[in-house]
């Protein structure tokens, strides 16, 4: 089956033409209409068919494509139904390679040795994984293998030589090449650079076809692109046609006969292509000073021209924390932080709680009003040493954006922060506050319009302007070295905690230190510090929302499983398909359907507990801390709090407790009493009032 995708090239060759090689989003725009597409894909001349498994975050798909999975999706979309969609296709006449073509987590999540036997018995030739690096491409390629069916890796402009060799020795039928960096889309021109970038793949990819797209739109892209290559990928064009024409099949085959009988002769690069199928087998690891993995956790998921941005600021992290002069700079900024935040007792929350005594450790009184400066002001300056002016970023609640516009106002660079438009609604002071600073905010429409669409957006930018660009990540999350690098300029905060803790206490440590989890900036900051110091216990609070038993609430370590998202391997919350779930949380920065990956790790080996605080006990948390000890606390930290509250009841009154408040509420006072009329009778809170009452009750 593998040589039936480089034979489709052989014959475009002998016809003096490039091979065309289509793409189409299984069920878009509707169930029905699958079948006849790919029948009119075959009947207009289409050489390979590429069947689009829809994903719920692609992150490196333009908007028709991502409108496209989407839609795909809501017509219920399944990895068994489009392996369905082909055996019925096949049985019917279907005779075009088809190679299926998706992200790695739903197929992750189906089992690779079951889904590969499983699209082999339903007439695929091959995979395309746009997400998977090549170390798990190796092992992916060798199962396909197994099956008689092909691995077709991606290369990008930015490809190293080393990972070139890989993947050209693990391609046996052919090598996709993206012709841009940035994401999917219909071109309205093709870049001049495609002929070089050709040629420097064949240096190692011999006498395998080259097959190329990202733009490719018109009859004119075919030719131009053809002068170098085997084939031409045509994919989000094709989509736009199957949304808007009133009869599809008809217009889609039209579309694909224009394109290989248009005006103009065809043309193909004239490089040899062998029928033999190569037999190598390898492995691949890429060196890491600081290693990627978190146990079973971490990674690069991340299509391969984000690996380019990743490499550079991997090199930029690990020559800045080698550097003194880095932290000497880092370290003068302290006074403008705020730093070292305090640490003190909360005796009436104590005295309210009845057991071990509480401290809390201000992050809240920073500079922002949160940790988030810490991380963001560390970033811009790794920035500023690879000389980016631009700086993006992606929020959530609104604090980290609020802090990288501080941290760009402070030294004179742009900032743009993708925020969900649902974030933009609830958290509408902080988005004033980046604007005042000098921030330009673009609410995100797509998906749920929370923090996870806003760091898809997020990285969509990145890769599409890494020469002037730098993605300040706010949490320890996402693809090596974000988790790493975020986690160790947040760390602060547990060295603090231990430096100050026993300074306070005859050298002691606490036994128990607790902080909220979303992605787990401020979690791993706090806990790093302890984590080897196996006899003070660590307490993580999640948002559990309405609660567990239910849809809404973004519980990751408490009911997600394992999968890949947002570039790393982690807990998620997904569906039994492996697409991710939607998230619901009080609290906008708890509102993430994933986690990072040494808090995974963590979990799995037993070093951290975490539990589900929901949104009533999150809006206790808030009160008891304002009412007893005059702090609001962001709704983010409330959780924490509520966490603590009920640990120390069952803690003895000569045992200690650490919690991080890691940022003030005031953001928060608007989407209280939104949610007051709902949760407030649930904890006997009513904050509504007649004239001449006590406002206070």
């Amino acid at each position: 089956m593998s040589a039936e995708l480089r034979n489709a090239f052989i014959k475009a060759q002998k016809e003096g033409r490039n091979a065309l090689v289509t793409f189409m989003t299984a069920y878009f725009p509707s169930p029905e209409d699958s079948i006849p597409i790919l029948f009119a894909l075959q009947e207009g001349g289409a050489d390979v068919i590429e069947l689009g498994i829809p994903f719920s975050d692609p992150i490196a798909d333009g908007p028709t494509i991502q409108a496209a999975n989407t839609k795909a999706i809501e017509n219920g979309c399944t990895v068994n139904k489009c392996l369905e969609l082909l055996k019925d296709a096949r049985s019917q006449g279907l005779t075009v390679p088809v190679v299926l073509m998706g992200y790695y987590n739903p197929i992750l999540k189906y089992g690779e040795e079951e889904l590969v036997k499983a699209a082999k018995a339903a007439g695929a030739n091959g995979f395309i994984v746009v997400d998977l690096p090549p170390e798990e491409a190796v092992k992916f390629r060798n199962i396909c293998k197994s099956q008689g069916l092909s691995y077709i890796p991606l290369v990008a402009p930015v490809t190293t030589d080393e990972r070139l060799e890989v993947l050209s020795r693990i391609a046996d039928s052919f090598i996709y090449v993206v012709s841009r960096m940035g994401t999917t889309g219909a071109g309205v021109s093709i870049s001049d650079s495609v002929g070089d970038l050709v040629d420097r793949v064949r240096k190692f990819s011999g006498n395998t076809p080259l097959a190329v797209g990202f733009g490719v739109s018109t009859r004119e892209h075919y030719l131009n692109v053809g002068k170098h290559s085997d084939g031409v990928v045509i994919g989000s064009k094709i989509i736009n046609i199957a949304e808007q024409a009133d009869d599809k099949p008809k217009a889609i085959k039209e579309f694909v006969q224009s394109i290989l009988n248009g005006e103009g002769e065809n043309t193909n690069s004239g490089a040899a292509i062998s029928a033999d199928v190569k037999e190598d087998n390898l492995e691949f690891a890429e060196n890491h000073k600081h290693s990627p993995n978190f146990g079973s956790y971490g990674g690069q998921y991340v299509p391969e021209s984000l690996h380019a941005c990743l490499r550079e600021l991997e090199q930029a992290f690990e020559d800045a924390i080698a550097d003194p002069t880095f932290w000497e700079e880092f370290n003068s900024l302290y006074d403008y932080i705020g730093r070292p935040s305090t640490l003190h007792t909360a005796d009436r929350l104590t005295e309210y709680a009845g057991g071990a005594k509480i401290w809390l450790k201000r992050e809240d009184l920073n500079h922002t009003g949160s940790h988030k400066i810490n991380n963001a002001l560390a970033q811009v300056l790794l920035a500023k040493r690879l000389g980016k002016k631009n700086i993006i970023a992606e929020t959530g609640a609104g604090q980290h954006g609020v802090a990288t516009a501080t941290a760009c106002a402070k030294f004179g660079l742009s900032c743009t922060v993708y925020m969900g438009a649902e974030d933009v609604r609830r958290q509408a002071l902080n988005v004033f506050r980046m604007r005042i600073l000098g921030a330009n905010v673009i609410a995100v429409q797509n998906g749920t319009k929370t923090l996870r669409d806003a760091t898809s957006e997020a990285f969509r930018s990145w890769v599409s302007n890494l020469s002037t660009t730098y993605y300040v990540v706010g949490s320890a999350i996402g693809p090596h070295p974000y988790p790493t690098l975020v986690r160790t300029f947040q760390s602060v905060i547990g060295n603090e905690i231990k430096t100050q803790f026993a300074a306070k206490n005859s050298g002691k440590l606490p036994n128990l230190v607790i902080a909220c989890v979303g992605g787990g900036s401020n979690s791993t900051g706090t806990f790093k510090a302890f984590e080897k110091d196996t006899e003070v216990k660590l307490l993580g609070c999640e948002a559990g929302g309405s609660g567990v038993d239910t849809k809404y609430h973004s519980a990751t370590l408490t009911v997600g499983v394992p999968g890949v998202f947002h570039g790393v391997k982690t807990y998620v919350i997904q569906s039994e398909d492996g697409q991710v779930h939607d998230t619901h949380s009080v609290s906008a920065g708890l509102d993430y359907p994933g986690v990072g990956p040494e808090l995974a790790a963590w979990k799995d080996s037993g070093r951290v507990d975490f539990i589900a605080v929901t949104d009533e006990e999150a809006l206790e948390g808030f009160r008891l801390l304002s009412q007893y000890e005059g702090i609001i606390p962001a709704l983010e930290s409330s959780h924490a709090i509520y966490g603590a509250v009920q640990a120390a009841k069952k803690m003895s009154k000569d045992e200690h407790i650490v919690i991080t408040v890691s940022g003030r509420g005031d953001k928060d006072v608007q989407s209280v009493a939104e949610v007051l009329p709902e949760l407030g009778p649930k904890i006997g809170w009513d904050l509504r009032f007649e004239s001449g009452e006590d406002a206070s009750k």
